[in-house]
């Protein structure tokens, strides 16, 4: 765990965190399931999957910026969108600031059971071209991009394997 000098979570540390992670992912589809409405964990699950599946050390709570890094150093910011099954296309990802630190932003697509179906990583240039783009409010305003442009400029990094049917 991060002390107070704001040390970066191993993946050992994060390890830890997956079983506190699941416990909370129970907790969020009971309550979608009672009210309907999301509780509000998958950024949180997201980094602590994306940590997880690539290998990376999450950064202390806090920072701004980055979520995580390479063991190379690049520091990730780290997005997360739930797709359910009944999800409209369109859907963004969450503000990409651009004033801030950092060299990749990580995308973890999780099921309405909160698993990761695949993470999509950018680097700066390609975020920054897009977002800098005109002929966008939300894209240029407020630094947001949608899901599939996203994905259009990403590399796919991890994929769930799919059951055969």
């Amino acid at each position: 765990m991060p002390d107070d000098a704001g040390v970066m979570l191993t993946k050992q540390d994060t390890k830890a965190l997956l079983e506190a992670i699941e416990a909370a992912k129970q907790a969020a589809i009971l309550y979608r399931e009672i009210t309907g409405k999301p509780l509000g964990i998958t950024g949180e699950v997201g980094e602590v999957a994306c940590a997880h599946l690539l290998g990376l050390d999450l950064s202390p709570a806090r920072q701004a910026g980055y979520d995580a890094k390479w063991p190379d150093g690049r520091r990730v910011q780290i997005k997360a969108r739930c797709v359910l099954p009944d999800s409209k296309p369109g859907q963004r990802l969450g503000r990409i600031r651009l004033e801030h630190e950092w060299d990749t932003v990580a995308l973890v697509l999780l099921d309405e059971r909160f698993e990761p179906i695949s993470v999509h990583e950018a680097g700066r240039e390609a975020v920054v071209r897009e977002l800098t783009k005109p002929g966008s409010k939300a894209r240029t305003q407020r630094g947001a991009l949608g899901v599939s442009k996203f994905k259009s400029i990403s590399e796919l990094r991890w994929e769930r394997d799919t059951p055969a049917g």
